[in-house]
């Protein structure tokens, strides 16, 4: 027979990457938000769950149980093999580890496939998240990287990382880039998506004694930045970026491919327009449709981003720790790498 597992022991084997975790939901469900990392094998799909649902609700608890147990039957050997082909350990879980996971472990239980189920199921899983973002004792020194838009503060964060460096990509965990353009070639993601996928980096960065983030706003796109990320902000060591007009806009064609999201980009700057000097607005938007893209982009940046960014930093009136000015995202990552070094190198010769 299977055995329950709790939401902290998975999370403990998901960390030595000794489970698989498999979400049994409708795609729907799973679509919309599941625990990182993990498959969806569902034992309904979205038709099939809304038909059992309507039984449930308009006939009966038995009728939508036997309607379920006839769906089940039909793909029972497709289902049990798509599981057999997994050979690590296995989780499954559904919304609340009700019927669905636990006629899944049941029936695995009885081919003699080996499998858990997740106590309370995604539901309990959410809570676990949200308790822990509130309630996590993290306090790294944070490096906090400040600049226009366009100055590859991401791109730097990807360098440093890939340099062994701790770091946290909100707008990639976002799935947007905080800007009216932001979501622009990306998927963004809910809520619960970044909550669950801040909450895994922070469990991946916790041996350092250090984290380096970009200086994002409360909202990045339709997602709000936890409490936690915040205080961090505030009581972290601010570093200004100083980067060329010519760099950024090489840098912001190279990240959004406007070529390639002509309809987008144009329905962005439409919602902008009326923000921007009405001869000014005119020849971005005649730029934009003759595809002089790097022009439009120069003069995105000059009349309307780098005044709001210049407005928005006045507003936080936070202290800039160091100021690193630099030709491209490689210079600056270099001179940032240093600043870092040499702060670390200084506390721990202090401790």
């Amino acid at each position: 027979m299977f055995q329950d597992i709790t939401i902290e022991e998975c999370s403990k084997l998901r960390k030595q990457g000794e489970l698989v975790l498999i979400d049994v939901r409708s795609p729907s469900e799973y679509n919309e938000a599941s625990i990182p990392g993990s498959l969806n094998i569902p034992i309904f799909n979205d038709q099939e769950r809304a038909e059992i649902g309507t039984l449930y609700k308009q006939v009966s608890v038995q009728a939508a149980k036997e309607r379920g147990l006839e769906i089940v039957s039909a793909k029972l050997p497709t289902f049990i093999k798509t599981f057999a082909g997994i050979s690590e350990n296995k989780a499954v879980f559904c919304w609340r580890g009700g019927m669905r996971s636990k006629t899944t472990a049941t029936v695995l239980s009885l081919m003699g496939i080996r499998v858990h189920r997740i106590a309370g199921g995604y539901r309990a899983y959410r809570q676990y998240v949200v308790e822990r973002l509130n309630d996590i004792c993290y306090e790294p020194q944070s490096f906090i990287i400040h600049g226009n838009t366009g100055s590859g503060k991401t791109a730097i964060l990807h360098k440093m990382k890939q340099n062994g460096h701790p770091v946290l990509d909100l707008e990639g965990l976002a799935g947007h880039r905080g800007s009216i353009f932001g979501g622009i070639g990306l998927k963004a993601h809910n809520q619960k998506t970044f909550d669950s996928l801040l909450l895994d980096n922070i469990h991946e960065n916790e041996k350092f004694t250090y984290l380096l983030f970009e200086a994002e706003s409360r909202r990045i796109g339709n997602i709000t930045v936890p409490d936690l990320m915040m205080e961090l902000r505030a009581k972290g060591h601010h570093i200004s970026l100083e980067m060329p007009l010519e760099a950024r806009v090489n840098q912001i064609m190279e990240d959004y491919k406007p070529w390639e999201n002509i309809d987008a980009c144009m329905g962005s700057f439409r919602k902008i327009k009326s923000r921007i000097h009405t001869p000014v607005a005119a020849e971005i938007e005649a730029c934009l449709m003759s595809e002089k893209y790097d022009t439009a982009v120069e003069l995105l940046l000059t009349y309307y981003y780098d005044p709001r960014y210049s407005h928005s930093t006045s507003e936080h009136d936070e202290q800039i720790s160091s100021i690193v000015k630099a030709a491209n995202t490689t210079e600056a990552t270099i001179k940032i790498e240093q600043i870092v070094n040499s702060l670390m190198e200084r506390k721990s010769m202090e401790q």
